[in-house]
């Protein structure tokens, strides 16, 4: 092949190709085939100026190419051993064949074994952070958005760009702006311009991206954010500040800036436990509740994240020494276990959730289907995927059971239907209209960390369904505890015996009649004083 490519034989290669596979088999390649990953995946094939249709249906698949992002040419034939034999293409046949699924081969030691495996040292993943840089931009356009503006002021702190990414914090975060603009205030918004995965330590290189008014404003030196701020003009209007995260912030720098803009009285949010460890998921080694135990603990002795520890207490002693600080926690869950585990000054605590239920009516009902679970979000491991993996593949020719996953992306090749959904700004409640129309009758929550609130679990109770949760997902438990809106099991064999011998499917919607609830989502920060229980 790269003598025909060296004497220039590039058209006469492609009519060769084209004419070595059945036109029937083409076409139905050509229909499920990725070209875009195809060319990035190979550029050799690009720059050859082939056709990657026609090079993977003849070279391509018997060097190994995949030809789409989902499906592994490798793990088909490990599947299905009598296909290598045929020396046949096995996307081809997938697609002919019915496209069969492919069940995972579970590792004997378990999920959470495969998680150590990929564990990266903290030091590892703080040194490759250390060397990103970020160039700063010139102070004008700040100095100049902060000149002009003529309103009250608003800052906020977090660990990245809540207008580029997606997420609970950061829809949060959209919300809370949105508060701020309709009450006629300008939104100030700060956060590393590289992701961190800890606090900075004031001698750390750290740049800081700005968001002004939801608009992208550039990266500019912390010094600079607060000269900046000094040097504004003070007019009328209500100034306030929220830190929502403080990963790849320095304490010292973030009190620079707040004291600058003439703000010592703020709100400090429990997104996460980043308060009281560097491992902010209180996941010790990244598979296991930790509960924050003492520092000097034989726990913390053991953990990835243990050595890091320090570094995060100190940085929030400091920051909650020089500042007047409300702590507010989403659920009582997070609070009771954040008042254990640290002595930070809080001038004050509250407890708002970020959404309330109320009812609509009863839940549309259809008797004579299977028992229909879902998984609502990401499939990461530190959210449960795992567990629901294991439940699909075990049973996913069981005719008592269903499997749906409604998220932005999903594994390839498993015995599960996908429905992308993607919530966000433009269509909030689109995961519970999601689950309300496909008529889910459960959705397994089964986290590995403590959840400080759990949007899929209201969302999931919004649209008629049950929760399926674990002792140690924090709020959830809770939530389905104190509200009947589901099972807490006592562990995964508990899971795995429910659905083996059928107990699960008591919680059929046929069976507990729900009902459908508004779902409406707090603006946080903006409404603490009107809706923020005291604790």
């Amino acid at each position: 092949m790269r003598r025909l490519f060296a004497e220039g034989g590039l058209s006469r290669l492609n009519r060769m190709m084209r004419r070595s596979l059945p036109d029937p088999d083409r076409l139905l390649a050509a229909a499920a085939f990725d070209a875009d990953f195809y060319l990035a995946a190979n550029p050799d094939v690009g720059s050859a100026g082939v056709d990657p249709l026609t090079h993977f249906l003849e070279f391509g698949w018997r060097e190994g190419r995949d030809p789409t992002r989902d499906f592994s040419l490798d793990a088909y034939l490990q599947a299905f051993p009598d296909v290598a034999k045929l020396q046949v293409n096995p996307f081809v046949h997938y697609l002919k064949a019915g496209r069969p699924r492919l069940l995972p081969a579970e590792s004997p030691l378990g999920f959470r074994h495969e998680i150590l495996e990929r564990l990266v040292p903290l030091e590892t993943r703080v040194a490759a952070v250390r060397a990103m840089s970020a160039p700063c931009a010139l102070a004008e356009p700040l100095t100049a958005a902060l000149a002009a503006a003529d309103r009250g002021l608003h800052i906020t702190f977090s660990h990245d760009d809540f207008t580029a990414h997606l997420g609970g914090l950061q829809a949060a975060l959209q919300r809370e702006a949105a508060r701020v603009t309709a009450e006629g205030r300008d939104h100030l918004h700060l956060h590393p311009a590289n992701a961190w995965p800890v606090v900075r330590t004031a001698v750390e290189p750290g740049a800081l991206g700005v968001v002004w008014n939801g608009r992208r404003l550039g990266v500019y030196a912390a010094s600079t954010v607060a000269g900046a701020l000094a040097a504004a003009p003070r007019r009328d209007g209500a100034r306030s500040f929220a830190i929502h995260s403080l990963l790849g912030h320095a304490a010292e720098e973030t009190g620079d800036i707040l004291e600058a803009a003439g703000l010592s009285e703020g709100v400090f949010w429990l997104h996460d436990f980043a308060s009281l460890c560097a491992g902010f998921h209180l996941l010790r080694d990244d598979v296991e509740d930790c509960a924050a135990p003492p520092p000097d603990s034989a726990a913390c002795g053991v953990c990835v994240y243990g050595p890091w520890r320090g570094r995060h207490l100190a940085a929030h002693a400091q920051l909650f020494a020089r500042l007047k600080l409300t702590v507010a926690a989403p659920s009582r869950a997070t609070l009771d276990l954040w008042r254990r585990s640290t002595t930070l000054p809080a001038v004050a605590t509250l407890i708002l959730p970020h959404a309330r239920l109320s009812p609509i009516g009863a839940a549309p009902i259809r008797a004579g289907r299977p028992f229909r679970l879902a998984y609502a979000g990401l499939p990461v491991a530190h959210k449960g995927w795992p567990v629901f993996q294991a439940l699909a593949v075990k049973h996913f020719d069981d005719p008592r059971y269903e499997f749906l996953h409604l998220g932005a992306r999903t594994a390839a090749n498993l015995p599960i239907e996908f429905q992308r959904v993607i919530a966000g700004p433009a269509d909030p409640l689109a995961m519970r209209n999601a689950l309300a129309a496909a008529e889910v009758d459960a959705v397994l929550i089964w986290p590995l960390c403590r959840e400080t609130f759990s949007y899929v679990a209201y969302e999931a109770v919004a649209a008629g369904c049950a929760v399926l949760t674990g002792p140690d997902s924090g709020n959830v438990a809770d939530f389905v505890a104190e509200g009947g809106q589901g099972q807490v099991l006592a562990d995964e064999q508990a899971l795995a015996d429910a659905f083996a011998g059928g107990d699960i499917l008591a919680l059929a919607r046929a069976r507990r009649r729900p009902m459908l609830y508004h779902l409406a989502y707090s603006a946080l920060t903006p409404d603490l004083a009107e809706h923020g229980r005291a604790a």
